[in-house]
Order: C-alpha cells, then sequence, then structure tokens
C-alpha cells in the first residue's frame, strides 16, 4: 500500500508538471506573437509620402466611407466611422456594423474628441478634406491620408481603388484576405457577364448618371471612363457612350438633362435616392426629358440609391450586380 501511494504520488506530480510546462509554452508562444507585432513595421507610400507604421494596428478609425468599408471586407471592423448615421442610405455591402462601433463626427468635420476618446492605433482619412487638421489627428494616432482624387489617381479609379485596398491590407496585415477578395470581385464581374450574355443583353451601350436635386436644380453626374462605376460596367463587356472633353478627377462631370440629348441611342441607367428621384419629380413632364429616344422607347435603367459608386471591392461587386439587375429589369 506503501508503494502504491507512492506511485500515485509520483504520477500526480509529473502531470502537475506537464500542465505547468503546457501553460509555459502557451504564455510563451503568445508572448512571440505579441513581440512580433510590437516588432513589426510596414513602409507605405500616402499622399504625403512614405511612411511606416509601427506594429499591427487593431483599433482603426475611419474618416472616409470607402475605408471603412474596405475594412469590412478585410474581416475587420472600425472602432470608429465619420458619418456613421449617413453610411447605410448610401453604402450597403450586406455587412451591417456592430453596437460598438462609434460615430466621429461628419466626414467634412471629424470629431476630434470623440476620436481622441476611442484611442486609436490608426487613423485613415483623405486629404482633400483632412490635410487641414493632418497635425491634429497625429497627435492622436498615426495617420494615413489616402489621395483618391488625384490627378494621378484619375487616370484610372479603379485600379487606385485596388491600390489603396492592398495598401490597407498590408498595413494591417491581411494581405493573403485582400488577394482573395480582389480574386471573389473578378469572379463577380465574370459571373454578371454570363448573366448579360444569357439575356441576350451583352455589348449593351449605355450612360450612367447618379442624379439629385442640388440648389433646387435637377442634377446629373454622367460617368467618364476614368471612373470605377464605369470601368466595372465596360469589364462585363458593356460600352460607355458618354466622353469629356477633359480628364474628369472624380470620374464624372456635372450636368443637366439638357445634355442627355446627345446620347438618344444609349441604354440610360440611373442612381437615384427615392426621396430624390429628379426623372419621377421635377422632369415629370418636361419636354426634354419626356420627348429622350431612350425615354420613349423604355430604355431607362433605374439603380438603387445604396449603388454606392465611390467604393471598395464590395461595393464594386453589389455595384455590378445592380447594373445587371437594372439591365434585366430584375430585383
Amino acid at each position: 500500500m506503501l508503494g502504491l501511494v507512492v506511485l500515485a504520488a509520483c504520477g500526480g506530480g509529473s502531470e502537475e508538471g506537464s500542465e505547468s510546462e503546457g501553460t509555459e509554452n502557451q504564455e510563451e508562444e503568445t508572448t512571440e506573437e505579441s513581440t512580433e507585432e510590437e516588432t513589426r513595421s510596414v513602409t507605405i507610400e500616402d499622399a504625403n509620402g512614405e511612411q511606416t507604421i509601427e506594429g499591427t494596428p487593431k483599433k482603426v478609425v475611419v474618416l472616409e466611407w470607402t475605408y471603412a468599408e474596405n475594412l469590412q471586407a478585410l474581416g475587420m471592423e472600425p472602432v470608429g466611422v465619420a458619418g456613421l448615421d449617413q453610411y447605410g442610405d448610401w453604402v450597403n455591402v450586406g455587412i451591417p456594423f456592430s453596437e460598438e462601433v462609434e460615430d466621429v463626427g461628419t466626414r467634412q468635420e471629424p470629431n476630434l474628441e470623440a476620436i481622441s476618446r476611442l484611442n486609436p492605433d490608426l487613423i485613415i482619412g483623405v486629404d482633400f478634406r483632412h490635410n487641414a487638421i493632418k497635425e491634429d489627428l497625429e497627435s492622436i494616432a498615426p495617420t494615413v491620408m489616402f489621395a483618391p482624387y488625384s490627378e494621378e489617381a484619375a487616370q484610372d479609379q479603379f485600379q487606385n481603388m485596388k491600390d489603396e485596398f492592398n495598401t490597407m491590407a498590408k498595413i494591417v496585415d491581411k494581405e493573403d484576405k485582400a488577394e482573395q477578395v480582389l480574386s471573389d470581385m473578378e469572379n463577380t464581374f465574370k459571373e454578371q457577364q454570363t448573366r448579360l450574355e444569357e439575356a441576350g443583353k451583352d455589348g449593351m451601350n449605355y450612360v450612367i448618371t447618379q442624379a439629385f436635386t442640388m440648389q433646387e436644380t435637377p442634377t446629373l453626374r454622367l460617368f467618364t471612363d476614368n471612373s470605377m462605376v464605369a470601368q466595372i460596367m465596360n469589364s462585363m463587356g458593356m460600352k460607355n457612350d458618354y466622353e469629356s472633353e477633359k480628364l474628369e478627377v472624380y470620374g464624372y462631370t456635372e450636368t443637366t438633362v439638357e445634355a442627355l440629348q446627345n446620347y438618344q441611342d444609349s441604354n440610360f441607367f440611373y442612381i437615384v435616392q427615392e426621396e430624390d428621384n429628379i426623372f419621377e419629380n421635377q422632369l415629370a413632364g418636361n419636354p426634354v426629358w419626356e420627348n429622350l429616344a431612350f425615354v420613349k422607347e423604355d430604355r431607362t435603367y433605374q439603380m438603387p440609391g445604396d449603388a454606392w459608386t465611390f467604393g471598395g471591392p464590395l461595393s464594386a461587386e453589389v455595384l455590378a450586380e445592380q447594373v445587371v439587375n437594372a439591365a434585366l429589369e430584375e430585383k
């Protein structure tokens, strides 16, 4: 009996030692991972040149909707978003924000105190809105500024969107995920083009606008070929009839309904908010609008207000599907 007790005691001591060693190993692995994150650094190019980001940001505040969407595509959620209360009206990628995400003011005027309270690891903004407060933002956290409407970016807005997305993925250490997201996007374009072909609508020529009321005047943004929306449609075998004499850095020309008289042979795609549908409201009964050939021949295709034309890969997929749904008159 004494021998059994001794053996049991020895066995128990051995098991405790094993558990202790396992715990120590786990702690060592966690420490190693933490150390790797702390020592990791990446160098990127943004609107202000080359900069190095230390560590892997986890708590990110975004001051422009595109970059909030990009984080969602990478499987992350921002801790703060500017213009959060309006985001869903314009952007719909099927991933709602949780209640933990904070509103940090408007995109034009972010709330610095609200941002500071979130203690972020990184802030992402755009130069044309936020360069004036760049130093204030940098006093809170490392800040990356993109330039989506620079002359260089405007040459090919779709490529610029992918470049910015990949830069964000590099910063947050999600490059493999980014590669998969972009591959899925290209596959979506092919699938949507197949839908057009099967319906006998491949190669549709078009003009596409985002329309709204500005200063009590019906206003149309006609998208040029350098825009993301036109490049998505062109990638599905469609052809944009609208051309501008100069490079449009925002990817569109802002004009009025009279300009449409030059494109009467086109298929007319239009994006409107339901509460501001200028074609059903101000232009109803207007002879300039009513006498257009594509109106009389029912070649107009309404798209939803949340067809976001300035987004990232997820918005690009949604937009491609919305274009084809409109062309096939499907919901």
